[in-house]
């Protein structure tokens, strides 16, 4: 910040303590508490929007009391005006030397970004406004720094994500956003509740890495002396409730992982996870389609989006391909059969990889792994539409259940939108022999040197021998479902308090 800058907000700082003492003197706590508004903002201007002032005034004002910010304060003399906004919008009210006597004297010791409260009746001023008349006014909150100006606003984004208080005051289109990703997450669980889904909560300190293969975030105990990690994902033990005979759970938290930051990515990110017995992956793919097309219609009003200047169609009927076929539309030179060679599947990868430890990596990879790095080089991109892509390599899919007719694949499907993956599910591998070769086989990637692999989880199997039922589950990014409801580029914009760089000192 230039010197010039802090030493005037310095000034506005000093200017306003002294005004709060101001406050003070004339019987008023800056700091105080217990006032509670009978009335909001809002709903006042719903209820009168047709009224005109002379039907106001025929039906004899209504008195109203206010509480909210100063958002904009106009001084004529013996008269001023304020913008109040509470939580529901905002209102205008006149303030009268004749009316308020002495309590006028305060006006002086006002800014824009204190809170006040007023009482008085309703009128409709010359020009339209809607307007309480003041004749009651009682200072509730003194602000010491000022809020950003009024035409230059809020608009330095790293300020903004640091300062979110700030950007909710200067930029309502800002708690806009939040409002809808409140009602997408509303739909979902009254949407789940329905079907007759229980939400869990499920640990968020783990003894191993499971449930995703993932970087995760390490922390210990001091009481146990032993570490821990934070979740990556929650599936292991909802897939142990549902052994306990919940056969439909739900949970909607928090997942970290130890990655980097980007427009898609924070560390710290919220997860719908969900898992029901007796149902395949192609039930998910069913609910999950009509899940999603009912929260576009909730949270935007239409099941057609606008994200990005690009229009998505949520409405029923999308697209569904497998991951073979979605890279041979891309890539027609690979045959199907060619899906089972390595080196043919890693020629043509390595066409498009330049960096050197990717190179190095991919000379250890298995056909399956290849397969999946195939279809992030030329497909995961270009699916713009909601597409279930499905019968991802078994190789790539630790947790999920083989084909009966392919072991090589699984029973799983990814929902991408917009060239991003929202959703992920498969039907859950029960065979608990097959599971403990998975993660014998992670450790296995873990040895040759892949970082993102999970650990053998002990307990895990014991569950399963004692049966998991037929079962398909699914995990649904929530802030990347609302960005693309509220046209947000990035991931940042839909999380409150985003991790960010910290600033130099």
């Amino acid at each position: 910040m230039p010197d010039e800058q802090v030493s005037k907000e310095q000034e506005i700082y000093a200017q306003r303590l002294e005004k709060a003492q101001k406050w003070r003197d004339a019987g008023f706590n800056p700091y105080g508490n217990g006032y509670t508004p009978r009335h909001l903002a809002g709903e006042i201007g719903t209820r009168h929007e047709g009224q005109s002032a002379e039907e106001l005034e025929k039906a004899g004002p209504p008195t109203y009391d206010v509480a909210g910010r100063i958002i904009l304060l106009r001084s004529f003399g013996k008269m001023a005006f304020l913008k109040l906004r509470d939580r529901t919008g905002e209102l205008q009210v006149q303030l009268k030397k004749d009316v308020l006597g002495e309590g006028y004297e305060l006006l002086k010791h006002l800014d824009a970004g204190d809170f006040v409260a007023a009482e008085g009746p309703l009128i409709r001023t010359k020009t339209g406004e809607l307007t309480i008349v003041a004749q009651r006014f009682t200072p509730l909150t003194k602000s010491l720094l000022p809020l950003p100006e009024k035409w230059h606003g809020l608009t330095d984004v790293e300020v903004r994500y640091r300062q979110r208080y700030l950007d909710l005051v200067a930029n309502p289109e800002v708690k806009d956003v939040f409002l809808k990703r409140n009602r997408l997450v509303r739909y979902i669980r009254e949407f789940l509740d329905a079907r007759g889904f229980i939400e869990v909560e499920t640990p968020m300190m783990h003894p191993l890495v499971s449930g995703a293969a993932a970087r995760p975030f390490v922390t210990h105990h001091n009481a146990l002396d032993i570490d821990l990690f934070m979740r990556i994902a929650p599936e292991l033990y909802l897939k142990r409730l549902v052994v306990g005979g919940l056969e439909r759970v739900y949970e909607i938290n928090r997942n970290f992982r130890n990655e980097g930051i980007s427009t898609r990515h924070n560390p710290e990110f919220t997860m719908l996870e969900f898992y029901q017995a007796y149902a395949t992956y192609e039930d998910l793919m069913d609910l999950t389609e009509e899940m999603i097309s009912g929260a576009a219609r909730a949270v935007t009003g239409d099941t057609k989006v606008v994200y990005q200047g690009q229009e998505l169609d949520f409405s029923k009927g999308w697209k569904r391909v497998s991951m073979a076929d979605a890279i041979r539309e891309k890539v027609p030179s690979l045959a199907p059969e060619d899906f089972q060679d390595a080196e043919k599947l890693r020629a043509v990868a390595l066409e498009k990889m330049h960096v050197q430890a990717e190179r190095t990596a991919a000379m250890t990879m298995n056909a399956g792994e290849l397969m999946g790095v195939l279809f992030e080089q030329h497909a995961e991109g270009t699916l713009v539409q909601p597409t279930f892509i499905t019968h991802f390599p078994t190789a790539v899919s630790p947790l999920a259940r083989r084909n009966d007719e392919h072991p090589e694949i699984t029973d799983r499907f990814e929902l991408f939108v917009a060239g991003r993956e929202i959703a992920n599910a498969f039907s859950e591998l029960n065979d608990p022999l097959d599971q403990k070769g998975r993660f014998l086989a992670q450790l296995e990637a873990k040895q040759r040197g892949q970082a993102e692999t999970m650990d053998y989880d002990e307990d895990y199997i014991r569950a399963l021998e004692h049966g998991l039922p037929p079962t398909a589950g699914e995990g649904i990014g929530i802030d990347r479902l609302a960005m693309l409801f509220t046209d947000a580029p990035s991931i940042r914009d839909v999380i409150l308090f985003p991790l960010l760089k910290p600033l130099p000192r």
